[in-house]
């Protein structure tokens, strides 16, 4: 009973999981199977209908796409203004998620799910928008076409011939509360298309020769079916699990069987695979662990495993169970919690002795069944010959008892004899019974159920030969002691069952425990390797410890050649005969080599490393110090973890490499294109005002006067600096870049270099006056005089761009507790406050319309590389006392040094 108050408990997942729910917002999905079915014009008929029961609707965004009926709809709706974006140059409009935060609607109605948000907003996609919003508790309609699911973008670009690049990950759709399927017949679709309600003609024209054929519509409205019966059969099984709610609900057919050592487990798992496509149904084998299941054979425990791995092969699910009780028990708790319609169960050919004494099963499974079909299959058996011999031995050899248990139990009954004749005196003929017992206990724990029996067994004759009169006989003359003989029997027999049961779930809970934290352990070894290198080597040498076998992980070169990434024992190589084993076992995703169906001449056997990106490698085993690579089936299921944890891990390991060679290329592609910039422009603008300005004194130099000339010649000699100084940016910054900066310094007075550097611009800062604000005394700094002087002039020049005409352009220095602060402050606009941090990055160049003056951008990035080099820091900042621009060098005490003593100072 109260197993069964247990299993009718709600599952703490599936109610943890509703608590989540009731806080967040409802996700209401209308799924297209194409482009032009319609779901856009669903949603909006769908949020009317909302409306006219009292709910608070407004439009985050929905696209039209120029239909006139979809347009309709939205009149009368609030639509909350969208957010202007800049990208390449255009404006384009993007949803507002703050708006409708701060608005906080019941429902919002948000189109196109798969969007990619522009550049500069919150959230790369629209989904993680939608997120945001289902997380304040705001509901949310949205559409998406089922070629956008990231799971099926494979599939429909096979389909279609078309890869879409807007994905949504899966588990978007998997959180969804309602998934509406929104569908055409293809021929009302093609005929809208042909109609222009879908595409322009031209573009309409386009798809219905592609895209838009019959096959491949109806391709996709089978994969949106398929996809939205998925997750409302995960919405069943939580509401029944929450609800505890005892299944089948059959509003779809699973299919469960049942396996074990049986030869015909195999024959069973291929019916229920052609059973499960019938009736186009999910199926799972399944296999109850026993304490039965300690005492079988390596080639039964060898069995099991290789009919678990033969059901995945054919599409179907393994699991293993521990027993908790009865199998039939255990059966019909897992088939009522996983809402199974249909039981698969193969007829047992054991004697009717064994049924009475340990039940039957598939009787059992018949008459708790209920509402659950039960299909009993009667295999044929497997022929003997067929077995190896040298299997046929193993699995005799393991059924034989244990003779030393047997020679034990004769010891301890005779000592327990010994020990009560010589204590019976002044013990008391009561307590003899109870030294047997225990007698029967230490059989039972050290030496198992078989041992014990016999102990009992024994200790029933002992206990009446030498104890009960008449003594030395096996004749009881007292019909009570026949009783008390007989209950001391029972009682031997039920204490040494349970002894020895409870020793095998110690032992099997040991087990577990030891296989759960190995794998404790492998995961957190795992999550702190960094490098491919130590990740593989801590693999192999923990697969190796775990099997007590050789491990070697082989992966593809650059070349696609499989070769040896790690091995255990160290320095371990592969042969050429297992090479053909691995490339075949990468290549089909199966395992190869010795003691598997394919190449099993090999020296190892090898199976693949999977992840969901496909096959990445595979593991070698080898004896190693096992007398063979037979692996049972708790090793078979260690291994499989370990090496799905190390597949996994593999793969971060790569993508992380791929995330960074990517962003560096992408940092490269983007100073190449900025470079490109600068060279085609900036360089070539004032390159333009020499050659116009030279070509016009040739040319018309008679015609022009004095001044005139003059003026040309200036032209021509500013924009040469001005050329000259782009030049020196870029010189200057390949010298910070590849690391040729070399410092020399020496004692510098702050005022002395900002007056150089004054003077050196003073063309540029001809419309500002520059006024000087130094604190006098200022401490010397040990700095380079030239690199320092080149800081200044970047910075003024910088200063001189974007102050206005007429303002003042202030040179502030200050002794600021151990340092000392350099400030040049501009009266020009103020800088954006997410773009303080990023004025210094190279390329970077601020936004200030017809007022920003050429340049590369790089003035300001060789600043902080030269201002850093020589031991400080740089940072910009706003002024709070009007708009302007604050940019501060600082260098720490121990740049400075003490001003020379003036002579006659003591």
């Amino acid at each position: 009973m109260a197993d069964a108050r247990e299993t009718n408990r709600p599952s703490p997942d599936a109610l943890l999981e509703l608590a989540r729910d009731e806080k967040r917002g409802r996700l209401k999905i209308f799924l297209g199977a194409a482009p032009g079915v319609g779901k856009t014009y669903e949603m909006l008929l769908s949020a009317r209908a909302k409306r006219s029961e009292g709910a608070d609707v407004v439009v985050g965004v929905v696209e039209t796409h120029g239909r006139p009926e979809t347009a309709a709809l939205l009149a009368g709706y609030e639509i909350v203004p969208r957010r202007a974006a800049s990208y390449k140059g255009r404006i384009i409009e993007e949803m507002d998620l703050d708006a409708i935060l701060a608005r906080r609607p019941q429902v919002a109605l948000v189109d196109e799910l798969a969007h990619t948000n522009a550049p500069g907003s919150r959230h790369p996609k629209r989904y993680l928008d939608v997120e945001e919003l289902l997380a304040a508790g705001i509901d949310v309609y949205t559409t998406l076409n089922i070629q956008h699911v990231d799971s099926l973008n494979d599939v429909v670009a096979q389909i279609t011939r078309i890869r879409v690049q807007e994905t949504v990950p899966d588990f978007v759709l998997d959180k969804a509360d309602d998934i509406e399927v929104i569908d055409l017949a293809p021929d009302e679709l093609i005929q809208r298309l042909r109609e222009g309600k879908v595409y322009v003609p031209e573009q309409a024209k386009r798809a219905l020769q592609h895209y838009f054929s019959p096959g491949n519509l109806t391709a996709l409205r089978e994969l949106a079916l398929r996809r939205t019966a998925q997750r409302v059969d995960e919405q069943l099984l939580t509401h029944m699990k929450a609800h505890a709610i005892e299944g089948p609900w059959a509003a779809g057919d699973r299919v469960l069987v049942c396996i074990s050592e049986d030869p015909r487990s195999a024959g069973i798992v291929r019916y229920t695979k052609r059973l499960a496509d019938r009736l186009r149904a999910p199926w799972t084998a399944l296999y109850i662990e026993t304490l039965r299941s300690q005492e079988l054979s390596v080639a039964e425990r060898d069995r099991i495993a290789d009919t678990l791995r033969l059901a995945e092969r054919l599409g179907g699910v393994a699991a293993t169970l521990p027993g908790r009780g009865r199998v039939a028990d255990d059966v019909m708790d897992f088939a009522r919690s996983n809402n199974v319609t249909q039981i698969v169960i193969g007829k047992s050919e054991r004697s009717r002795w064994f049924e009475l004494l340990h039940g039957s099963v598939v009787h059992e499974l018949v008459r708790r069944s209920a509402n659950i079909s039960v299909h009993v299959i009667a295999g044929d058996a497997l022929n003997k010959e067929t077995i190896p011999r040298k299997t046929v031995r193993t699995a005799a050899a393991s059924h034989h008892a244990n003779p030393l248990g047997y020679i034990a139990a004769i010891v301890a009954t005779a000592g327990v004899v010994l020990v009560a004749r010589l204590a019976q005196s002044f013990m008391g003929g009561e307590t003899i019974p109870l030294l047997f017992l225990m007698g029967v206990l230490g059989i039972a724990y050290y030496f198992g159920l078989g041992a014990s029996l016999f102990a009992a067994f024994a200790a029933m004759l002992a206990y009446n030969f030498f104890f009960l009169p008449p003594l030395y006989t096996f004749t009881i003359a007292d019909p009570i002691n026949v009783s008390a003989l007989v209950f001391f029997l029972c009682t031997a027999l039920a204490v040494s069952n349970l002894t020895a049961r409870v020793k095998r779930q110690a032992e099997l809970a040991r087990n577990r425990a030891a296989i759960t934290s190995a794998l404790y352990a492998f995961s957190k070894n795992l999550a702190s390797n960094v490098t491919l290198d130590d990740l593989l080597w801590a693999a192999v040498s923990q697969i190796a410890t775990s099997l007590k076998a050789d491990v070697v992980i082989l992966l593809p070169d650059q070349d696609g050649q499989m070769s040896a990434a790690a091995a255990f024992p160290p320095g371990d190589t592969i042969e050429d005969s297992d090479v053909g084993a691995a490339k075949w076992s990468i290549d089909n995703g199966l395992a190869a080599g010795r003691g598997a169906d394919t190449l099993p001449g090999a020296r190892r056997l090898f199976l693949p490393l999977r992840t969901g990106r496909g096959i990445i490698g595979v593991v070698g085993l080898g004896p190693g110090l096992r007398s063979d690579i037979i692996l049972t089936p708790d090793e078979r299921r260690l291994l499989d973890a370990l090496m799905d944890q190390t597949a996994v891990a593999i793969e971060r390991v790569k993508l992380a490499k791929e995330m960074d060679d990517a962003r560096v290329a992408a940092e490269a592609e983007r100073l190449r294109g900025a470079l490109l910039t600068s060279l085609s422009h900036d360089l070539r603008t004032p390159l333009a005002s020499i050659l116009g300005a030279a070509n016009s004194l040739r040319e018309y130099g008679d015609l022009f006067d004095a001044q005139a000339k003059s003026d040309l010649v200036l032209t021509i000699e500013e924009e040469a600096q001005r050329m000259s100084r782009f030049v020196a940016n870029l010189l200057d910054m390949m010298r910070l870049e590849s690391g040729a900066i070399q410092l020399r310094l020496e004692p510098v007075d702050v005022a002395e270099v900002l007056g150089a550097a004054v003077r050196r611009v003073a063309a540029l800062l001809k419309h500002s006056s520059v006024e000087f604000d130094i604190e006098p005394d200022l401490p010397l700094l040990n700095l380079d005089p030239v690199l320092m002087e080149q800081v200044f002039v970047n910075l003024l020049d910088n200063a001189g761009k974007y102050a206005p005409a007429g303002s003042t352009i202030t040179l502030r220095a200050r002794k600021e507790g151990s340092s000392v602060r350099i400030c040049v402050i501009d009266e020009g606009p103020a800088i954006p406050e997410d773009k303080l941090s990023a004025v210094f990055e190279k390329f970077h160049r601020a936004d200030h319309g017809d007022r920003q003056r050429a340049g590369t951008g790089l003035g300001l990035a060789i600043c902080r590389g030269f201002v850093e080099a020589m031991g400080g820091a740089i940072s910009a900042a706003n002024r709070s006392d009007r708009t302007g621009a604050i940019l501060a060098i600082s260098f720490p005490a121990s740049s400075t040094v003490r001003p020379p003593r003036e002579r006659g100072d003591t």
